[in-house]
């Protein structure tokens, strides 16, 4: 059930029916790299089965039949190859967007990411740039095999030079991948793999929000849920059903995990006194790990019980038959909330 409009900030813009479309998060993403492969023909996209197949979610299909082999470019099975040609492509004034095709697969590319990819912009003191967007589907909820449903973001929102951000909707996806490209650093762009195929209308002539803030997107105040990704629409149907109850909750997507913009976490947290903070990651030495630090700095006075956090556990991601016993949902989000009243 979506939250009534009245209860929504910061989503609803206005909307243009002329250019307005509904559309899947894949289909917003395929719009959004079509836009800019139209826009810049230094756009390059890379990637395995990204071209003929249009990758395995469908999200680059149709591009390389529209833009040619040599501007949609499937790779060898490499990721350390994918990145350390988009190092070299983007020294050469190219804006290669690199597609990961599993979360669980960009650890062969690792080294290349936090090494070169994070230090050339620093290491030449500013003459070279890296504008390279590396997009990453993440998260579990698909019924995978090993390696498919991992949540690695943390890792690399502690990288310094890297700039890493997460979608949660069709309409975020389209305009951050479109910026993400845009942004003349490197980007790592955290796709939720169990939202692609959700729906919303999409504005292709809308102005955005910064790439870099968060956003609120259902006011309340009882507690403040911040979240990102796949766990933003978990939360806002919990709060949809608190609501039912009469317990108004305040819902933030974060987005940008590297920088945090956390100014509306703080100025939420000082009005309610109460945050819960949600992801699909791990919990030890995480984002939310961050965030529940810097929110204890700032804003100690006002909280009224500790910050709790509904996140996967520290074990690895498990077979497909027991994930919905890592992945938090709804009951587990609402538990939270009802623990941070209780004090």
């Amino acid at each position: 059930m979506a939250a009534p409009a009245m209860e929504r900030a910061d989503v609803a813009n206005g909307t243009d029916p002329a250019t307005t479309r509904n559309v899947t998060m894949a289909k917003s993403l395929n719009m959004g790299l079509r836009s800019a492969l139209e826009a810049d023909p230094k756009v390059l996209v890379m990637g395995e089965d990204v071209g003929k197949l249009g990758g395995v979610f469908r999200v680059t299909d149709g591009l390389q039949k529209d833009f040619g082999e040599h501007r949609v470019l499937d790779t060898p099975l490499a990721e350390s190859g994918i990145i350390g040609t988009a190092v070299g492509l983007a020294i050469r004034g190219y804006r290669p967007v690199c597609e990961i095709q599993f979360d669980g697969f960009i650890f062969p590319g690792y080294d290349q990411i936090v090494s070169q990819l994070a230090k050339l912009h620093f290491r030449s003191q500013g003459k070279v740039k890296m504008p390279v967007v590396v997009r990453v589907p993440f998260g579990g909820g698909i019924g995978a095999v090993e390696h498919h449903s991992e949540s690695p973001e943390s890792l690399f929102a502690h990288v310094g030079g890297l700039k890493v951000v997460a979608c949660s909707n069709p309409v975020d996806a389209y305009w951050m991948l479109r910026q993400a490209i845009d942004c003349d650093d490197p980007v790592l762009f955290f796709e939720p793999k169990r939202r692609y195929y959700e729906k919303a209308e999409l504005d292709t002539e809308a102005q955005p929000p910064p790439l870099f803030g968060s956003r609120v997107l259902r006011r309340g105040t009882a507690a403040t849920i911040a979240t990102y990704g796949p766990t933003v629409s978990t939360c806002l149907a919990a709060a949809n059903a608190a609501a039912e109850e009469g317990t108004e909750l305040e819902v933030i997507d974060l987005r940008s995990l590297s920088p945090l913009d956390l100014g509306p976490v703080f100025e939420s947290v000082r009005r309610t006194g109460r945050l819960v903070l949600a992801s699909e990651a791990p919990p030890e030495s995480s984002v939310t790990s961050e965030i529940t630090a810097r929110v204890q700095q700032e804003c100690f006075y006002s909280l009224e019980a500790p910050v709790l956090r509904v996140t996967g556990f520290d074990v690895p991601y498990p077979p497909t038959k027991l994930e919905k016993h890592f992945l938090p949902d709804l009951d587990r989000v609402l538990d939270a909330v009802d623990r941070s009243l209780a004090f």
